[in-house]
């Protein structure tokens, strides 16, 4: 089962599943008061305003980061349109809600954002690790 943290102020809640994040530092870098990997716990979710941090999360581009207004539905989506970006030296991003079936059968459903391995090398196939900008992968 996939490791999951919640922290919320009340008004939303953000999700982080580090088992996806690729450590790109976009939250970090654009939210250093709020993102603080040294530190337990490394969400500071009431150094920014709402907005901030749903404007921020929404630049996580694993989808390690995700979030939900209290009140609503955390699976909810904000668009039904799939959208596919291919990262420079990096993974292959999907945007939008994926029905996944894995080579062994099983399915999976991911929401928001989700990285695909492109250098080969990941330890989280199909998806991304990180592990790409450690190996220099160029592509």
């Amino acid at each position: 089962m996939e490791k999951v943290k919640e922290y919320t102020n009340g008004e939303v809640t953000i999700i982080w599943k580090p088992g996806s994040c690729i450590h790109s530092a976009k939250c970090v870098g654009g939210l250093p008061n709020v993102f603080r990997p040294n530190e337990k716990p490394w969400i500071k979710i009431e150094a920014a305003s709402t907005q901030e941090l749903i404007d921020q999360v929404k630049q996580c581009p694993s989808g390690a980061l995700s979030f939900y207004m209290n009140g609503q539905d955390a699976n909810e989506t904000d668009s039904p349109e799939t959208k596919v970006e291919v990262m420079k030296d990096g993974p292959l991003l999907v945007h939008g809600t994926l029905n996944l079936t894995h080579k062994d059968g099983s399915k999976e459903i991911k929401n928001k954002t989700t990285a695909f391995c492109r250098c080969g090398l990941s330890g989280n196939k199909p998806y991304c690790d990180g592990t790409h900008s450690k190996e220099n992968f160029i592509g």
